[in-house]
């Protein structure tokens, strides 16, 4: 299927290269197929057609040292022959589309049915209308005019069904637009280095074209496919597209094939650039995956028609964007549950959709059992077949009656009311600097209960700076003057310093008058070339004389050697070697040192040990990272073995250790103070010296001396945790991490297990919900584990990007502090409209249904419902869930993940409003007449014209709705409501506008609405009853809630249902929980309701954060997805049938697997 696509796209370019007659010196073709293989199959074949990569180079007619000339036509040409380095994306859904899922909905199509069928029968007049003897209620036969509107009600029905339908189309529309917005910028935020012209410039991936020389290094993602030219100790993790998850060494003569979507796990070289795009091995995958082709929607469908029902079931798996496998992965990479708020709601929705579809049954059948016994029995009138087609109108009329009823039941604005609440606050993040990659983890922090954050660059500037150094036997406590400094020395300490970092570490002039210089590249090597021009030399002109090609072996710094060192030929053939790293590693290697002369003196472990004392603990103190520099001279001959690391890496001659101060940044410190107050502990993991890192923590207010905490270094850690067999025992992580504080030295294994072991543990009454923040590579495995991960989106590496939740766009830790409060504000947002719905539903449904029981005829009409439906699902969900937050929402402990949804509190609020709305409504129903001197609008007959009793009845239900929409914005039990109303310029519109539109309803509505105009005195009352709400609210807020033990909370989620079981199979789990109690036959009314209803919509809002960056992700796991599948399919199948069939839950076998760790 994907073939196709590609052979016609291919055949589209052969014809393109035909008439440009084959320019340069290689097709298309020959380089795609050079790429798909691996290994010295390539070199061979490289070997064998083109000689070597610099003849590839030259036939791509580009240079592997200055690169493309980078003139415009030439690279518009590269693209049409080779193509473009961008993937076309899926197809958004039309806003055709969108109206059509949203038709699906199943109470709305119930609706429209009973409409036609009421529309049909107004325009039937059959023999026997006016036959006195048929309908009781025909009674007043109202004049031929009224008659004649009977299909006004039918016709508004549909009219409301439609305006309905359109809203929720048009918010989904415009939610996709902000996803694909968003995409695009993620995707335009990625830069790539390359060489243009011998200049290096970081371009945008999608400017790659083939041909280009990229300049890759630790942490990059590879944009596209490429052939290695030159480069040190380069080590790619192929597992995205392999699955084996060993490094591959790349190197010219054993494997040069860089492939793109793979990580560039350490070392650093050049590519040329030799498949782009839908062309490169990822495109390609892409291709098959259908990310461009249609050809999946036409089998799609045969599919559907060939298996309706299980097409139904199989639903939740086809993602809402992009590749079937999409979800499926995604559930099992990415987050490890459905998200905690999406459980609670489909739980919700389910338990009242059951209430209100009892309550409408009732209704139903109440009102046709009276209308038959009071017709038939009571009054003794025969069945005549001419006056069938008037008693099916009255059945219509209450099944539309009942419809009505679970319409206003059943929530369908909770999943919109999510949607709208995510969206708004996902773009205002953007504002304060954090990018949400997926959808949930914003509602997931603001139940963040620690946050294990990175240090350098997060908690502190990452402007790296000497400020304190020990050459020559001295200890200079701020930057020593050049002149107190040996010769010999200096130049060692230059060289030292210039050559053995990487070149693409510069310091460039400022951009502005009087900034700092601008540090680009390695922060460390910058603070260390910065050591060296303060001591007044130049770096430039040695890396001149040295360039990189001429060096000739480099050990690049990784996590286990915590060093770098470069090997170059001096003149006379033999070696010199220099080394920088971690001073107590480097200094565990150093035989001699430098002295006050430049001559090297023995260093004996004593000496050592006496330099730890006296100056590395002291710099480390004072919060600096110390940093040893060290050479080491080999003979031309013999040759030493440069891979036998251990001899190479020892015996050297130290030169100096500097201290190097990286500030912490100014917001810091307030910003977890706040997260402290807000209840989240935070906890710094970090690569550095105990010291130094137990030094920035208290600056940063992580520790507060006096207090009792823990500092560990990973060694000490991973003794604790570990049993004699080396295993880790979740009993004994328990043991430390509620007092673990800081953890140094810690590697990104130690990270991983910290974060997992604060996950798993049930040592807390709460679960906790950690949030990790990381920069680097050796970030990734914590950030995919941690509940929401933050990548650095300035100093942070691509794969870290790729495994986060969120990005900081400006880096600072402060913007975690504003997450957790949007996060929080949305968790808040929720329970408001919760709290204002539920208030209009209890109250709707009993007045719809004791007013049929009582008078035979709803006092609200199906017409009036739809629009009362429309006020609180759409627009309160609107107005409630753009609150924007206040600084009030830190200060309290964050919600566990069992938390009910609906608390006491609300429950209390709830049941107090229902009560105050009935009263007056009931008053108004059975004795309004009498208050406002008017007819009594009971007992109208069919097709009567509308009376002034009920329209009173609906406008007050309304105003009453308008106030207690104002009693909604707060759910702590505040007395102040009106507090910050201004500050929400959405909430203040709506409530206007739908005054506005109400006082146009009841004045002009007339027979479509059921309403006939009212009086100002009326009016004025109606108001006042709405006011009322507002006094009522205060009384409400003055009532204890520790009075009232018997309210139950609701919407909370129990333990059991917290076991990660959803992975397995959703569907599965949903039918579990929600319709356990409901025998088989129940089972698939239930099903389309709640299925359809909240599935949809709730899993699209979810997972359409789905995208680009989540198909990359999407590939990595193909792989180990397949052998899930294979393992999960049989038990899946086994236990949905068990799960339909009896109220059992998973089957042992499935649930072993779900509990799988979604990491490749």
């Amino acid at each position: 299927m994907g073939d196709m696509t590609n052979s016609d796209f291919y055949s589209k370019n052969q014809r393109n290269e035909s008439s440009h007659g084959g320019e340069f010196g290689c097709t298309m073709e020959e380089l795609r197929s050079l790429m798909e293989l691996r290994g010295t199959e390539a070199v061979v074949k490289i070997k064998e057609t083109y000689g070597d990569t610099e003849a590839i180079c030259r036939r791509l007619k580009t240079s592997p040292v200055e690169g493309l000339p980078g003139t415009a036509p030439d690279l518009e040409k590269r693209k049409q022959i080779f193509g473009q380095n961008f993937i076309p994306p899926k197809k958004p859904k039309t806003f055709l589309q969108l109206v059509w899922e949203a038709l699906q909905d199943v109470t709305l199509i119930i609706l429209e049915i009973a409409a036609i069928i009421s529309l049909g029968l107004s325009f039937y007049h059959p023999p026997g209308e006016n036959n006195e003897g048929c309908a009781t209620a025909q009674g007043g036969a109202e004049d031929e005019g009224e008659a004649e509107a009977g299909w006004i009600e039918g016709a508004a029905i549909l009219l409301s069904v439609i305006c309905v339908v359109l809203v929720t189309a048009f918010n989904d529309w415009s939610k996709e637009k902000q996803f694909r917005g968003l995409q695009s910028r993620i995707e335009q935020e990625q830069k790539f280095t390359v060489v243009r012209a011998g200049q290096v410039v970081q371009i945008p991936v999608a400017e790659i074209v083939v041909g280009d020389i990229a300049q890759v290094k630790y942490g990059d993602l590879l944009p596209a496919d490429g052939l290695f030219i030159q480069g040190n100790d380069l080590k790619i993790d192929e597992s995205s597209l392999t699955g084996e998850s060993d490094q591959v060494r790349k190197s010219v003569d054993k494997d040069p094939m860089l492939l793109s979507g793979t990580h560039v796990m350490e070392g650093s070289g050049r590519m040329v650039v030799t498949a782009v795009g839908v062309n490169s091995q990822t495109g390609i995958i892409f291709t098959l995956l259908g990310a461009g082709g249609e050809e999946e929607e036409k089998k799609d469908k045969k599919a559907k028609q060939q298996d309706g029902a299980a097409a139904m079931e199989m639903q939740p798996l086809k993602s809402a964007e992009g590749g079937d496998a999409d979800d499926k992965k995604k559930a099992n990479m990415h987050k490890k549950e459905k998200s905690v708020l999406q459980g609670k709601l489909t739980k919700l929705a389910v338990q009242i959709g059951k209430a209100g579809l009892v309550m409408s049954a009732i209704t139903v059948i109440i009102l046709v059992l009276y209308f038959t016994v009071d017709t038939f029995v009571v009054n003794k009138k025969p069945w005549l077949p001419e006056c069938t087609p008037v008693y099916v109108q009255y059945f219509v009329k209450f099944f539309i009656i009942g419809v009505t009823v679970l319409v206003v039941a059943v929530p369908e604005g909770l999943p919109l009311a999510v949607t709208i609440s995510l969206a708004y606050s996902v773009k205002k993040m953007m504002k304060d600097n954090n990018l949400v990659r997926h959808l949930d983890a914003c509602e997931t922090m603001g139940n963040a209960t620690a946050i294990c954050s990175d240090k350098t660059g997060t908690l502190t500037t990452n402007r790296m700076t000497v400020v304190q150094a020990y050459v020559g036997d001295v200890h200079y406590k701020e930057i020593p003057d050049p002149s107190s400094i040996n010769a010999k020395t200096m130049e060692l300490l230059v060289n030292a310093i210039a050559i053995n970092s990487a070149y693409t570490t510069k310091i460039l002039p400022p951009e502005k008058e009087g900034a700092l210089p601008r540090q680009v590249g390695n922060k460390t090597e910058c603070g260390l070339l910065g050591f060296v021009l303060d001591l007044k030399q130049d770096y430039e002109p040695v890396r001149t004389q040295m360039p990189e090609e001429k060096l000739y072996k480099v050990y690049t710094f990784n996590s286990v050697r915590k060093s770098m060192s470069t090997v170059i030929k001096l003149p006379d053939e033999s070696f010199r070697m220099y080394s920088k790293g971690a001073s107590e590693i480097v200094l565990k290697k150093c035989c001699k040192i430098l002295n006050g002369a430049g001559e090297p003196r023995v260093f004996r472990p004593r000496d050592r040990d006496e330099m730890v004392k006296k100056v590395i603990k002291p710099m480390a103190c004072d919060g600096l990272r110390t940093i040893c520099v060290a050479y080491r001279d080999f003979p031309s001959s013999p040759e030493p073995d440069w891979d036998n690391e251990n001899d190479i890496l020892n015996d050297l001659t130290c030169i100096c250790v500097v201290g190097i101060e990286d500030p912490v940044r100014p917001e810091v410190p307030e910003a977890i103070r706040k997260c402290q107050r807000a209840g989240i502990t935070v906890r710094m993991v970090t690569g550095d010296n105990i010291n130094t890192a137990r030094a920035i923590a208290i600056k940063c207010g992580i520790i507060h001396p006096g207090e009792d905490f823990l500092c560990l270094e990973g060694k000490e850690f991973n003794r604790r945790i570990r049993n004699e067999k080396g295993e880790i025992e979740q009993e004994r992580i328990d043991k430390i991490w509620p007092k673990l504080r800081v953890l140094a030295r810690s590697s990104p294994t130690d990270k991983h297990t910290l974060v997992k072991g604060i996950i798993d543990s049930t040592h807390t009454e709460q679960r906790q919900v950690v949030a990790v923040t990381g920069d680097g590579t050796n970030d990734g495995p914590a950030l995919k584990k941690a509940d929401v991960g933050f990548a650095m989106g300035i100093a942070g590496t691509d794969v870290a990007k790729e495994a986060s939740d969120i990005i900081l766009t400006d880096d600072n830790f402060s913007s975690i502090v504003k997450a957790v409060m949007w996060g929080r504000n949305v968790y808040d947002s929720i329970s408001k409209f919760l709290q204002f719905q539920l208030t209009v539903n209890v109250v709707a449904v009993i007045v719809a249904f004791t007013g049929a029981c009582i008078t035979q005829d709803s006092p609200l009409k199906a017409v009036q419902m739809l629009w009362v439906n429309l006020i609180m699902d759409t627009f309160a969900s609107l107005a409630l869930a753009t609150e924007p937050p206040t600084e009030t929402l830190l200060l309290r402990k964050p919600y566990g993940r069992n938390k009910p949804l609906i608390s006491r509190t609300m429950m209390k609020n709830i049941l107090g409003h229902a009560v105050y709305q009935l009263t007056l409504i009931f008053t108004l129903l059975f004795v309004g007449e009498k208050m406002f001197q008017i007819d009594s609008g009971r007992n109208a007959p069919l097709h009567s014209p509308p009376s002034e009793h009920y329209t009173i009845i609906f406008n007050t239900f309304v105003m009453m709705q308008l106030f207690n929409e104002i009693n909604a914005r707060k759910i702590h039990g505040e007395r102040n409501v009106f507090d910050g109303i201004f500050r929400n310029p959405i909430f203040c519109t709506i409530v206007l506008g739908t005054f506005a539109i109400q006082i146009v309803i009841v004045q002009f509505g007339g027979k479509p609405f059921s309403c006939s105009p009212l009086q100002l005195d009326q009016w004025m009352w109606c108001i006042f009853i709405g006011l009322g709400e507002l006094v009522w609210g205060q009384v409400i807020a003055t009532i204890p809630t520790s009075r009232l033990k018997f309210l139950k909370e609701a919407g909370r989620l129990t333990q059991k249902e917290e076991i990660p079981e959803e992975e397995l199979n959703e569907d599965v789990e949903e039918i579990d929980h929600a319709e356990r109690e409901l025998r088989r036959g129940q089972i698939l009314w239930f099903r389309g309701l709640n299925r359809i209803q909240t599935q949809i919509e709730v899993v699209n809002t979810f997972k359409s954060g789905a995208s680009f960056q989540g198909a990359l992700r999407r590939q990595s796991s193909v792989t180990s997805q397949s052998q899930d599948v294979a393992n999960l399919s049989s038990p899946s199948r086994v236990s949905l049938s068990n799960a339909l069939s009896s109220p059992t839950s998973l089957p042992p076998a499935a649930a072993g697997h779900s509990r799988r760790e979604g990491v490749p």
